[in-house]
This record gives C-alpha cells, sequence and structure tokens, in this order.
C-alpha cells in the first residue's frame, strides 16, 4: 500500500513537502520552508506531523530554499537517513542551508534584543549554523538524469531535467506491485539561456502525476519580448537620471539577467559609462556554482564556453561582498544597475537600496520574478502608494515594471503542453495558491483530463 501526505505548497506556493508511505517504509519528497505571510511562515515552526527518525530517505528535486529549507530543522530533530539530489543541487544546497541558517541567527538575535527591552524571553532561530553544516553530511545519494536508483528493493526513481534551475529534477518513480507516479518538481521556462528546457517525461504511463501550478492561470510573455522590456527599462530610466533595482533571487535569476546584460554590453546597448552592481554574497557564491557545472548548460551557453567566454561576466560588473561596498552603492544617484536579494524583497540588501531609490520618480525597480500574496515585493506591484522598509514609510514614486517572461517556472501553456505528453493519469495539483490551482485544473478537465487538488494535510491512498 502507498500512502502520501500533503504537508506543504498545498494552496501555497512554498512549505513543498510530501510523506510516503509504503508498507510502513518512509521517505520524504522534498523538505521545503514556508515563505510570505506570517502565518504561513509560523508553520515552519510546526512540530512535524511524523517521527523523523523513521524517515529513511528525502528526495530533493532543486536547490530553492521552499523545496529543502527545512532540511537543517529534520536533521536536528532526529532524521539519520539520506538526502537523494543531483549533484549540482547538492553543491547550492551548501550554500542556500548556510545562508538561511545565517539569516535565521539574525533575526533571532534582532528579535531577542527587542524582547530583553521588553521584558520578555530571548527567541530561538529555526536552526542555526551547526545544524545547516550537520544537514549537508546527509547528502550522500547523488544521482544523475535517467540513472534508475531503487529504494526499500521495490521502488525505482528516475530524474529527469526540469529546466527550472541548475540541477533541477522531476521524479518518475515506479513502485513494485503499486502505481506509476510523476513529480513535476518546478518545471522550467521555455528558451531560457544557460539551463536546457525541461525534458520529456519517459514515463507517459504514470497514474498519477503530481504538478506545480505556480503559473496555471496565466501565460508568461516571450524570453525575447522580456528581453527588450528589459533594455527598454534600463535605457528609460538613464535618461530620467536614476537607477535600476532588480530584486533577484541569487540562484538563475541573477545569473540570467547577467547573462543577458552581458549580451546588451557586447551588442553596444548598455549606456556608456554603466555600472552594474550584483550586490549579493550568496548570489555571487551561486553564480560560481554555475562555473562549476557546464554539463547543466544548454547548447547556446556551451558554445561561450568554447569560444572562451564567460557568460556571466563583463566590463562595468563589480560583485560587491562586504557590507561596506554595498553600501557604497547607495552614493550613486544615476547611470546604476543593482541586482540584489531577496528576489520577494523580504530580506537582503534590495531592500536598503529601495529606500534609496523607491520615493526617486527618477528609478525604477524591476521585478523578474514571483512574487508570492504578502510579501514587500507583492506591495510594490500592486501599486501602493508607499511601504514599510525598516519600520519606515518610504513613497512609492519610481518607476514599477514586472516582466514575467523571465521566469524559471513555466507558464500556464508550458505546464499544460508539458501535461499533454502523459497517456491518461490523474493529475495532483500542488504548488499553487488557490486561483493559479483551480484555473490550471479547468484547463486540464476541458481537455478531459481527471484532476485532484488535496488540501494541506490530507492524506491519500495512491
Amino acid at each position: 500500500m502507498v500512502k502520501i501526505k500533503f504537508l506543504g505548497a498545498a494552496g501555497t506556493v512554498t512549505g513543498s513537502m510530501y510523506l510516503f508511505d509504503v508498507d510502513g517504509r518512509k521517505f520524504l519528497l522534498e523538505s521545503g520552508m514556508f515563505q510570505g505571510e506570517h502565518e504561513i511562515e509560523e508553520r515552519n515552526y510546526n512540530e512535524f506531523p511524523f517521527d523523523p527518525a523513521e524517515i529513511e530517505y528525502v528526495i530533493i528535486t532543486h536547490g530553492h530554499l521552499d523545496h529543502l529549507g527545512l532540511v537543517p530543522k529534520l536533521v536536528a530533530e532526529g532524521f539519520n537517513g539520506e538526502i537523494i539530489t543531483t549533484p549540482a543541487t547538492r553543491d547550492i544546497a551548501s550554500i542556500m542551508l548556510l545562508d538561511a541558517a545565517k539569516l535565521q541567527e539574525e533575526e533571532a538575535y534582532a528579535l531577542s534584543k527587542r524582547n530583553e527591552r521588553r521584558g520578555l524571553p530571548p527567541v530561538e532561530p529555526l536552526y542555526d549554523v551547526s545544524d545547516a553544516v550537520m544537514s549537508l553530511s546527509k547528502f550522500t545519494k547523488i544521482v544523475h538524469y535517467s540513472r534508475p536508483l531503487t529504494l526499500f528493493d521495490s521502488i525505482e526513481i528516475t530524474f529527469r531535467d526540469a529546466g527550472h534551475i541548475l540541477g533541477s529534477a522531476f521524479v518518475e518513480m515506479n513502485f513494485k506491485n503499486g502505481p506509476k507516479f510523476v513529480f513535476s518538481g518546478d518545471l522550467g521556462n521555455y528558451n531560457k539561456p544557460i539551463v536546457r528546457d525541461p525534458d520529456a517525461p519517459v514515463m507517459k504511463d504514470a497514474d498519477y502525476v503530481m504538478m506545480e501550478t505556480t503559473y496555471g492561470d496565466r501565460v508568461h510573455k516571450s524570453v525575447e519580448e522580456s528581453v527588450r522590456e528589459l533594455k527598454e527599462a534600463i535605457q528609460d530610466t538613464f535618461e530620467r537620471g536614476g537607477n535600476v533595482i532588480i530584486p533577484s533571487f541569487a540562484l538563475e535569476r541573477a545569473q540570467d539577467i547577467l547573462y543577458f546584460l552581458r549580451e546588451f554590453y557586447e551588442q553596444g546597448e548598455l549606456p556608456k559609462g554603466t555600472k552594474v552592481f550584483l550586490d549579493s554574497p550568496l548570489a555571487i557564491s551561486a553564480t560560481r556554482i554555475f562555473k562549476a557545472h557546464p554539463e547543466c548548460y544548454d547548447d547556446e551557453a556551451r558554445e561561450l564556453l568554447k569560444e572562451h567566454k564567460d557568460p556571466f561576466t563583463f566590463p562595468g560588473l563589480r560583485f560587491t561582498r562586504s557590507v561596506e561596498e554595498s553600501k557604497k552603492i547607495n552614493d550613486i544617484k544615476s547611470g546604476a544597475i543593482i541586482i540584489a536579494g531577496s528576489g520577494m524583497c523580504t530580506g537582503g540588501r534590495v531592500k536598503h537600496h529601495l529606500k534609496h531609490n523607491l520615493w526617486r520618480k527618477e528609478s525604477s525597480v524591476v521585478f523578474v520574478g514571483y512574487q508570492a500574496r504578502g510579501t514587500l515585493g507583492r506591495k510594490i506591484i500592486e501599486g501602493h502608494e508607499s511601504v514599510i522598509i525598516y519600520g519606515e514609510e518610504v513613497k512609492v514614486r519610481a518607476k514599477v515594471y514586472t516582466i514575467n517572461g523571465f521566469s524559471s517556472h513555466a507558464g500556464k501553456d508550458g505546464l499544460l503542453d508539458w501535461a499533454r505528453k502523459f497517456d491518461d493519469p490523474t493529475f495532483v495539483l500542488v504548488h499553487g495558491e488557490p486561483e493559479s490551482r483551480e484555473a490550471f485544473a479547468k484547463s486540464l478537465e476541458a481537455e478531459g483530463k481527471r484532476t485532484f487538488i488535496p488540501e494541506y494535510l490530507e492524506e491519500k491512498e495512491l
């Protein structure tokens, strides 16, 4: 008997985690962190609805925190099994989890100092750096694409390239004397630079296909149109005498933007004297990991390597690791492109740059990724006249661009194209806000396909 329990990313786009019970033996598919609104993030502090010591394996599809961010907590609370992932995801995990732990410690320290002034007890971090270091020792089963791996002598799993970020995978599972099950992970957008397009599934006769629905209700602009919009946004901002702030996820999005800015430079389309800053230590480290895994590149990026070109470097680009270097950027009033984390403006250095530029009519903020409900980024794109940054009200006068063609997620059309490659499964829809899940379900059902929309903590026998 195979049972699955939906422990996250059911009605939200974060917290991806699914518990499988196979005749009493248990494994997790993902161990992701909840992000976004306060009541959603509070779930990270709940007790796991299972005994971590009983989990024998954790399968991780890729390196975003909403898919692996709770691994240190899982290990600290008793998990002693093995984590299964791809080589690039293992390397990405090493920087993502340490960075997340550092942020947890810093936030807990700040809250504890506040509580001390109020006579309240200190706040403990969700996990600390030592927990993150310990968790990295569990990444022991490193699997390449298209190479099957057997678990429990009864389950064969195979990773395929999901085309989402470096090393991302979707997972095909063949349960002996049971169902054939496919999990999409996060499927990538098509025709993006650097990483390949998503693989077509091999297990077309799957009984169940569990799919993400992040953009199940909307169609992306083309990459070509988005590149043109980015170029125009930069040129228009510089003509107004301002700076361009690009809140960016450290993984994939930052590297994509560098890739296109390099092209602009080589084609003479960046205004003379443009200063570009990658102001994110995490993104800088991620870029180094990208350089270490050319086996994940698409043909176009491989050709650059053959020409001895660095896809992510060009004159005028500066990597700013230190806080002092970051602060100096805000002395520049025009002609700067500042790529900084976090992608949803929930923390990191981008908040400082927004504080210095968001109120300036001559500056621009260019959003190139998904903004979850309740985040600062979402409030800005929704048109709030002012927002709170570090306790202060900041007017939103800068020009705001939303360019969704850079998304590392497939849009509605890409999701449907991938779903159509299967024969006749039941589609289990996860990893999307309620509106996008329901809209995508209607699109599938209009084509005669069966769908199931699980609720948070619901259990289903397969």
